[in-house]
């Protein structure tokens, strides 16, 4: 019986077409601070009306994701939509049953305190400010990669079955312009600002209304509600990875008996 393929939804092909840009905008971003290291001219400055074209394009990619995530979303993952009281769809049920704040608080920790060590760098001199910026550029690189592939958060802290249930999503921003916290400047502080009012919102919605966040009291979470099924391009992800590594195992064996019998004779 041939396995039916499964096409891309409309959710988890604009998660694709994000992680492209975004790698863009980062590849570019980088060529762009190279080559102001390389030929020892001016540092990337921290007026926006003396930015490079690129770093003016990042800023304002990013303020329009930000803006639109604001406002219910038809593209956007049920995993952040679920904040919107038109995605609250009653189960009958009132025992609300969300991720404990106990994974949440520590990966909040441990990210502030990985953070902190590039804060002190970029204040000591080490880093500069274009440093800064790559590396907010690379975490918004990582954070498609964390939902289109492999999450550390959500497999090693929160446990969560998927995006969906995830209790962190909305904290996606915050979490990429943590950097540009430390980088004094309109454009630095204007995009955490825009990524912190994302995150208390949705904080705030969460402590108000937890029932939209727990699977048990919104059908909305539902696998059978979802509309984005990146689970099933996981899956088949993880499954192609398995069929690399056997078959690297066995190229490997074969090597080794290739090489007993070389020996031998």
């Amino acid at each position: 019986m041939k396995k039916r393929k499964i096409r891309l939804t409309a959710i988890s092909t604009f998660h694709f077409i994000r992680l492209v840009y975004r790698s863009i905008l980062f590849l570019a971003a980088a060529v762009f601070y190279i080559a102001y290291r390389f030929t020892n001219d001016e540092r990337i400055s921290v007026h926006l009306d003396k930015l490079p074209a690129v770093l003016a394009v990042i800023w304002v990619v990013y303020v329009t994701e930000m803006v639109l995530r604001f406002f219910p979303s038809r593209l956007e993952s049920p995993g952040c939509q679920k904040q919107f009281a038109r995605n609250y769809i009653k189960t009958g049920q009132t025992e609300i049953d969300v991720q404990d704040n106990h994974g949440t608080m520590l990966v909040a920790l441990l990210w502030i305190c990985f953070n902190g060590v590039f804060g002190v760098l970029y204040m000591s001199g080490v880093f500069d400010v274009g440093i800064m910026v790559l590396i907010s550029c690379a975490y918004a690189v990582c954070d498609m990669i964390c939902i289109l592939f492999f999450c550390p958060f959500q497999t090693w802290f929160l446990k969560n079955k998927c995006c969906s249930a995830c209790r962190i999503y909305n904290w996606d921003y915050a979490m990429m312009f943590t950097p540009l916290f430390f980088v004094r400047a309109a454009y630095s502080w204007s995009l955490f600002a825009l990524s912190l009012i994302l995150l208390l919102r949705w904080e705030i919605t969460f402590y108000r209304h937890p029932e939209w966040f727990s699977e048990r009291t919104n059908a909305y979470l539902h696998c059978a509600n979802c509309k984005e099924k990146l689970c099933t391009h996981k899956t088949q992800l993880h499954s192609l990875w398995k069929q690399v590594e056997a078959f690297t195992a066995e190229r490997i064996r074969r090597l080794k008996q290739t090489e007993e019998r070389i020996i031998k004779r």
